[in-house]
């Protein structure tokens, strides 16, 4: 899990998180802004990328207000700003504003090291974000997560999921989320083999799979099986969410060994060649339609729609025909 430093307040002037591990940076960046908001249920969030934050961006954003509005400014990427930008962040670090958190997220090493020092020059809150390249590492946050979630799952039920789900975090803690909310009791290596081997019909992994080999009418039946079964259905927006990425990702990245794209893509290389095998018929408008359609869903889900399991057809439908859009073209 990540570590963090000693001065623990997520609602501090300025959060460091350093390092490459996205579900951890993410998740860095919610600490903040639900601390922030449920000091002040109106806070403005500005998630930026360097891109979009410009020289005199920062400036604007943190200018006193009127209304004395509680903010949080993420900058993602923060080792690629340019170097006027750098400046700009440099020079607000020793002047911050008050009602102001600035989450800066930086991958770490050489690039960029001149604002990462000067952040920890300046008191920043950091939270460590590694990659989890050791199983050792990977078995440790799986173990985390289920004691987050309060629950007891034995150490041969963790080496199993770690050994079923491969380097992705995300799908680890989607998985444990999975387990800790379907099965009461200690979660044994039995209830993982059941899930992830005898019972893989009944997961919203196998949904997910489905839609995006563009199998329509199995990927409908997975999905009402795993309905049936109490699978909750924000954990198979979160697996339709995870299929969809990882083609977007693979699609874009450059040819070459599965154990090369496992590296930069941060996936396990069995994982590379089955999505190598899901791709075919994407196109990137594909990729496009259907993560809206997963967000459409995921709002659907939480409350923004009155039938949640229609709001699940109609994404693994549309996801299903993005899968077949080449094909159509």
């Amino acid at each position: 899990m990540a570590k963090k430093t000693a001065d623990d307040d997520p609602l501090a002037p300025l959060t460091l998180a350093v390092g490459q591990e996205e579900l951890l940076l993410d998740r860095a960046v919610q600490q903040v802004v639900a601390a922030a908001r449920a000091a002040d249920a109106d806070t403005d969030v500005r998630d930026l990328t360097p891109d979009q934050l410009q020289p005199g961006t920062l400036a604007e954003l943190t200018s006193p207000s009127l209304f004395a509005e509680r903010k949080v400014v993420v900058v993602r990427n923060a080792q690629d700003l340019t170097a006027d930008t750098v400046k700009d962040v440099k020079a607000y670090l020793g002047s911050p504003a008050e009602e102001i958190t600035l989450v800066l997220l930086h991958a770490g090493g050489a690039k960029g090291k001149g604002l990462l020092d000067a952040a920890r020059k300046a008191g920043a809150r950091e939270i460590a974000c590694p990659k989890m390249t050791k199983p050792a590492d990977r078995l440790a946050f799986t173990r985390g997560e289920f004691r987050a979630l309060g629950r007891s799952a034995t150490p041969e039920a963790c080496q199993a999921l770690v050994d079923a789900i491969g380097s992705d975090l995300r799908e680890l803690a989607s998985a444990v989320t999975q387990l800790a909310a379907d099965v009461e009791g200690t979660i044994d290596e039995a209830v993982v083999g059941r899930y992830y081997t005898g019972r893989a019909e009944a997961s919203s992994f196998t949904v997910a799979d489905r839609a995006v080999e563009g199998r329509t009418a199995e990927a409908l039946e997975a999905l009402r099986w795993s309905l049936a079964t109490g699978v909750a259905p924000v954990l198979i927006t979160s697996a339709l969410a995870q299929g969809v990425r990882a083609i977007g990702k693979l699609s874009g990245a450059r040819g070459g060994r599965p154990a090369d794209l496992a590296r930069e893509l941060g996936m396990p290389p069995w994982k590379i060649d089955r999505v190598r095998q899901q791709m075919r018929g994407w196109t990137p408008d594909g990729v496009a339609v259907a993560l809206r359609a997963v967000a459409e869903a995921d709002a659907g889900v939480k409350g923004g729609g009155d039938d949640p399991e229609y709001a699940l057809e109609k994404a693994v439908v549309t996801i299903a025909r993005a899968a077949r859009s080449r094909g159509r073209g």
